[in-house]
């Protein structure tokens, strides 16, 4: 983990940018106008982006940024993301947020998540407790890969934090802090899983016994867990939508135990308001404290990107010049 702290003089100059950009774009729409905010990250102070391009080149598991602007009269924490999206909330920060990942990658979007929007809202939402998704609350987020089921998915997962009053945890966990016995690794490293979409890209998920329902009708990869360099393989799994092909018990068996074997080296992350985490999407997993909310407008808030290295992989997935994948 490496992080950056933001002077007084970085923050107010980070904010008047955020500004006078605000200002210079007919509305807000951050697909419309993120090539230009990418442009902008350029005028990002220049230890932070220098920062930034050391983190990447060396492949920090989890590069932080402390000390980002936040309105102090900061709306109140919205009922749903629906209801973020419809009021259009907390602008200025998403331009933050944005500005921030513009230095790191390319933000782009999920036809399937939030309307398609680039920049989610994080927040918990009444009704969705114990549902498999960033709106829940009284059910753990398992330590997942996001969006393990695409080729595609993100090199990052970019959360900035507006509000976390309960030092609500990110949990994370890397390959760097679990020892894989070589049997394992081995079968880990072949053709011989199955990786589904969350329910976060489903319409309406249905769940038996707390499993989801209709998995085998999504859309899905076979692939390794772990793959790349052998010495110090990448990772991609998710405990709820990851399993072995039918059969395979031996490969079943090997995904338990690296799934328990994370959870036992899961560390966690309590970010602060102006605080924004990129999570490595290759070599991190991350998940979520349960947590009891009030719904009374001061609950934990983040708004999330995900963010690619290189954006013409998007490009070759979709067959066209997209931020947005289907």
């Amino acid at each position: 983990m490496t992080r950056y702290v933001l002077n007084d003089t970085e923050t107010a100059a980070i904010g008047a940018l955020a500004d006078r950009v605000r200002d210079e774009l007919e509305g807000w729409d951050p697909l419309l106008h993120v090539d230009r905010i990418r442009a902008e990250s350029e005028r990002l102070p220049v230890g932070l982006r220098q920062f930034l391009a050391m983190a990447r080149t060396s492949e920090e598991a989890v590069i932080q940024v402390a000390n980002l602007p936040v309105d102090p009269q900061l709306v109140p924490t919205p009922a749903s993301w629906q209801v973020a999206e419809k009021e259009a909330a907390a602008v200025r920060e998403e331009l933050v947020l944005l500005l921030v990942a513009g230095a790191l990658g390319d933000p782009f979007a999920w036809a399937s998540q939030q309307n398609g929007r680039l920049v989610h809202d994080v927040c918990p939402s009444r009704g969705q407790e114990a549902s498999l998704t960033s709106a829940s609350s009284e059910t753990a987020l398992t330590l997942h890969t996001e969006d393990v089921f695409h080729a595609c998915r993100g090199d990052y997962v970019a959360l900035m934090c507006l509000r976390n009053p309960d030092q609500v945890g990110t949990t994370v966990a890397s390959l760097d802090r679990v020892a894989l016995p070589a049997h394992l690794r081995k079968v880990l490293q072949e053709d011989r899983f199955r990786f589904y979409p969350d329910d976060s890209h489903v319409p309406e998920p249905r769940y038996a016994q707390g499993q989801p329902l209709g998995r085998d009708a999504r859309p899905h990869e076979v692939a390794p867990v772990l793959f790349g360099p052998r010495d110090t393989p990448y990772l991609r799994i998710d405990g709820d939508f990851t399993e072995a092909l039918p059969g395979d018990t031996e490969a079943e068996q090997a995904l338990r135990e690296c799934v328990d074997l994370l959870d036992a080296a899961a560390e966690r992350i309590v970010l602060e308001a102006g605080e924004l985490a990129f999570l490595d999407n290759y070599q991190v997993v991350h998940g979520r404290d349960v947590f009891v909310p009030r719904y009374d407008g001061t609950d934990r808030w983040l708004k999330r990107t995900s963010v690619v290295r290189d954006l013409r992989r998007t490009y070759v997935h979709t067959r066209s010049r997209t931020r947005v994948l289907g």
